[in-house]
């Protein structure tokens, strides 16, 4: 029988505390690493398809994602392939920190996607501005693409700005061991 239901984040709190199930969390290594929950492997959406054979097909699991966006494709996509009890967590990491529950992080994590994807395009904005202003007047067209494709990310709820800078190196996990347990983590609350 196909389980697909989405649980609360206190039902996932339960179930975690009882040893019921895995929990897989989909977002990018630099959002896993600022806030994960102590036990989640961590598998980003776009590896997702190529892994799944890493996880139990026999426990119930749980699918996390910032807000449930990603785990919701999750959840599909691990159904397609077979996966008999596949939960999504309603709201996310966003839910589960409103409830105050514990997080570990990572010693050293990268800044945030949005916090990266802000800097950067607002260098290339500045970038752009100042080279049109002081080398060539056609240097204006890099602030017109950065503003355009800012417009088009919000209207399509999609980054491209930030799909490639997950795949920098700074955003990658040093090795796999870094997001299992026994990796350097501070708790917090």
């Amino acid at each position: 029988m196909m389980m697909n239901e989405d649980v609360q984040v206190s039902e996932l709190k339960e179930a975690l505390e009882r040893g019921d199930g895995q929990l897989l969390d989909v977002r990018e290594y630099a959002e896993f690493a600022a806030a994960h929950i102590r036990g989640a492997r961590l598998i980003p959406l776009r590896e997702l398809d190529e892994r799944c054979a890493e996880l139990d097909r026999t426990r119930p699991l749980y699918v996390i994602c910032r807000t449930g966006r990603r785990a919701r494709q999750a959840q599909n996509l691990l159904r397609a392939r077979g996966f008999s009890d596949v939960r999504c967590v309603a709201g996310g990491m966003l839910s589960w920190q409103e409830r105050g529950y514990d997080v570990e992080s990572e010693a050293g994590a990268p800044w945030s996607l949005e916090r990266q994807v802000r800097f950067a395009a607002g260098a290339l904005v500045l970038v752009g501005t100042l080279a049109s202003l002081f080398v060539a007047q056609p240097f204006i067209w890099l602030a017109i693409f950065i503003g355009a494709g800012l417009v088009f990310s919000a209207i399509t709820d999609t980054c491209g700005m930030a799909m490639l800078l997950a795949r920098m190196p700074w955003n990658r996990a040093r090795g796999e061991a870094s997001c299992r347990a026994g990796s350097e983590r501070q708790w917090v609350r």
